[in-house]
């Protein structure tokens, strides 16, 4: 017993002066730190403190100097510490379900328990413990336990992730320019703001390739200024399932109620095009008839009409006119730009289509904007660029709920949203995302325009 207290001590005594002769000694580059793979990641730590070069100064001194204190701790005891540390994979409590579909959520470990959610295929879920048949699992919303059959966990899990994540790039600095090219001399493409996120088309060392907008934008940003992440789908519960099916049914309802009123309106306005030429036809025979009759008061009604006619021909082309420059202009109608907005917030969550106008199936960007107006009775064309033509053009700053935002590459529109407010757009955005939300400034905005008055 004590000589184990004397080897004890002779070892502290060892490490307190390698402690101190490193703390004393010339600062130590993360460059030669990095070289020492026995620091168990304690190098990278070390890159937010100390430089490269190792003629630069820190800040922190003392901060600096307490985290190489600790690396040499563990190098002086590394073949101790190699014994006790044991490696592990970020996918070591992670579980993705491989099942056909999904996989039944229950509450307890047996087949006949009430299902809580399901978790469908390619999601992903935290393991709280494993008995090698029953799984407990957290996901969303929603814990309880899987047949460990359906679940791909550990090593297993970090095989399939690839297959079923989606790898996107979170941008960690105010501004970043997005490259033609992976060379920090290529032309910009864009800018994008700091806390967004956008799908990883691919990456190496250095750069990072991703798309802007479905397929519209693809470039490159530089690695140093992003967070790459692999995301997964997360279980849904019962009740969750439920609710979107009730609003998918009542968006449905809501559709083909609109569509109906829309070829009413059309038949009504068809029936009374032919209700208006017959009754001129009647006239003009009746006219006619009384014209024979009497020559000198049908010269006279003729006069009287040829001024009337004259009369109305001016009042159509004075209404024609109006009508084409409306499209320059902002137009007005029953509902408001706070009502266009909060109508199209109802359907976030709904796929992204491309070519698609549907709201609950799915539309693409112009066709999300075309379908939301339309149920104010504004006619749009389905192209954003086409789009852009109409409406009245204010600045960022005096954007209001209903207004679009357009987005543009190389000076040609590519992409539209609706603002809400709150410095947001509603937008139909790509296959990843969908309908959904995002900063105004995720990239740089074209122009503002505002449709309705």
């Amino acid at each position: 017993m004590k000589k184990s207290s004397i080897v004890k001590a002779t070892l502290y005594s060892g490490l307190a002066l390698a402690i101190v002769a490193t703390v004393s000694g010339p600062k130590v580059s993360s460059a030669t730190l990095n070289a020492e793979k026995g620091l168990a990641g304690i190098s990278i730590t070390l890159d937010k403190y100390c430089s490269t070069d190792s003629n630069d100064t820190t800040d922190d001194t003392s901060t600096a100097n307490m985290v190489v204190a600790v690396a040499s701790e563990s190098a002086v005891s590394g073949a101790a510490l190699s014994g006790i540390v044991e490696e592990t994979t970020n996918y070591e409590n992670t579980a993705i379900s491989v099942a056909s579909e999904y996989v039944n959520i229950r509450k307890r470990k047996t087949t006949d328990s009430k299902v809580v959610g399901k978790l469908y295929r390619g999601a992903a879920a935290t393991v709280i413990s494993d008995d090698g048949e029953w799984v407990k699992i957290q996901s969303g919303n929603c814990t309880g336990y899987v047949s460990a059959d359906l679940l791909a966990i550990g090593d297993s899990a970090e095989k399939v992730a690839d297959t079923y994540g989606t790898k996107t790039a979170t941008v960690t600095t105010t501004t970043l320019k997005v490259r033609e090219k992976a060379d920090s001399t290529s032309d910009c493409l864009t800018m994008i703001p700091m806390g967004e996120s956008y799908s990883v088309i691919s990456e190496n060392d250095e750069w990072v390739k991703i798309s802007i907008d479905g397929e519209d934008i693809k470039g490159f940003v530089s690695k140093d200024y992003v967070d790459v992440d692999l995301e997964f789908e997360h279980a849904i519960s019962i009740k969750e399932e439920k609710e979107k099916l009730r609003k998918e049914r009542e968006a449905e309802e809501a559709a083909r109620a609109e569509e109906e009123a829309q070829q009413e309106e059309q038949k009504s306005s068809s029936s009374s095009s032919s209700s208006s030429s017959s009754a001129s036809s009647s006239s003009s025979s009746s006219n006619s008839s009384s014209s024979s009759s009497s020559s000198s008061s049908s010269s006279s009604s003729s006069s009287s009409k040829s001024s009337s006619s004259s009369k109305s021909s001016s009042s159509s082309k004075s209404n024609s006119s109006s009508s084409s420059s409306g499209s320059s202009s902002s137009v007005t109608t029953a509902g408001s730009g706070s009502e266009v907005a909060s109508y199209a917030l109802q359907f976030v969550g709904n796929p992204y289509v491309w070519g698609g106008t549907s709201l609950t199936n799915g539309a693409d960007c112009s066709g999300f904007v075309m379908s939301v107006y339309a149920h104010f009775g504004v006619s749009l064309p389905h192209s954003s660029a086409s789009q852009a033509g109409y409406g009245r053009k204010v600045s960022l700053s005096e954007a209001k709920p209903g207004d679009l935002v357009f987005y543009a590459r190389g000076g040609s529109v590519n992409h539209v949203g609706i603002y809400i407010g709150g410095g947001q757009i509603v937008n139909a955005a790509c296959k990843r995302e969908g309908i959904c939300t995002k900063s105004v400034s995720y990239r740089s905005v074209y122009c503002v325009k505002r449709i309705l008055n």
